[in-house]
């Protein structure tokens, strides 16, 4: 099983390499492509894959999804994110207490060894204040975790339909 495992870490963080862009040139896009996904990150302990974030109209806050894998064998916790992108980058969870819908900063979020956690819509997520970011644009994160270690991660920006 840990053979697998490391196989499969080396084949992302390969094709993770091999998706990194190695000019200065941007590449044209086709006219009708689907839309932008960003590459996964690979930090020695987690991955991080499907990031984006929904831009609303009017300055209103952006939320940053994704979802986040621990390859390690000890449990680890996002602890923060930054990003310049963002006024104020803050970890939430949105819940349903009693038919009342609410939205909570979270100081960490724990994602267990060998699981994985998705920060969605309703939610775990993150809470982009004051935002600069462009729909079609990628915007550079990173995000903290708990062993002091950090990951960059590149998040895809959607309109307010996720498209």
């Amino acid at each position: 099983m840990k053979t697998l495992l490391k196989l499969a870490l080396l084949l992302a963080m390969t094709a993770a390499v091999q998706a990194a862009p190695t000019t200065k040139t941007p590449a044209k896009a086709p006219a009708k492509a689907p839309a932008a996904k960003a590459a996964p990150a690979i930090q020695a302990s987690v991955m991080v894959t499907d990031a984006w974030f929904r831009a609303l109209p009017g300055g209103l806050p952006a939320g940053g999804y994704f979802t986040v894998k621990n390859v390690g064998t000890r449990d680890i916790a996002v602890t923060g994110a930054k990003s310049d992108a963002c006024g104020m980058l803050m970890l939430h969870q949105s819940s349903d207490k009693g038919g009342m819908s609410s939205m909570d900063m979270v100081s960490k979020v724990d994602v267990p060894a060998g699981g994985s956690v998705a920060f969605a819509p309703a939610g775990f997520h993150l809470m982009c204040e004051t935002p600069k970011m462009k729909i079609g644009a990628k915007v550079p994160v990173v995000l903290t975790l708990s062993d002091g270690t950090s990951v960059a991660v590149q998040f895809v920006v959607r309109n307010a339909k996720g498209q």
